[in-house]
C-alpha cells in the first residue's frame, strides 16, 4: 500500500497527474490506481519509486506495511 505521505506529495506537486504519469513512465490511469490503492503494490515496487522520483519523495516514504488485525476489532 502507498503512504499517505505520496499521495499527498502527487496531490501538491507543481505538476498534473497526467505529467507525473509521463515522467514516471505510467500510463495516467495507472497512477490513479496505484495513488488510490486500487492497484496493489509491494514495497519496492519499481513504479512507485518511479513516482517518488518525480515528486520529490524518498523512497522509505512512500510504502506502509500492510499488517493484519487479525479480523477482530478493538472495542
Amino acid at each position: 500500500m502507498v503512504s499517505k505521505e505520496l499521495r499527498n506529495a502527487v496531490k501538491v506537486s507543481n505538476l498534473r497527474s497526467y505529467q507525473i504519469a509521463h515522467e514516471a513512465d505510467l500510463n495516467p490511469s495507472t497512477l490513479s490506481r496505484i495513488i488510490n490503492n486500487i492497484e496493489s503494490v509491494k514495497p519496492g515496487d519499481p513504479r512507485v519509486l518511479r513516482i517518488a522520483r518525480v515528486v520529490g519523495l524518498p523512497p522509505e516514504k512512500c510504502f506502509v506495511s500492510q499488517k493484519s488485525n487479525g479480523g477482530g476489532s478493538e472495542i
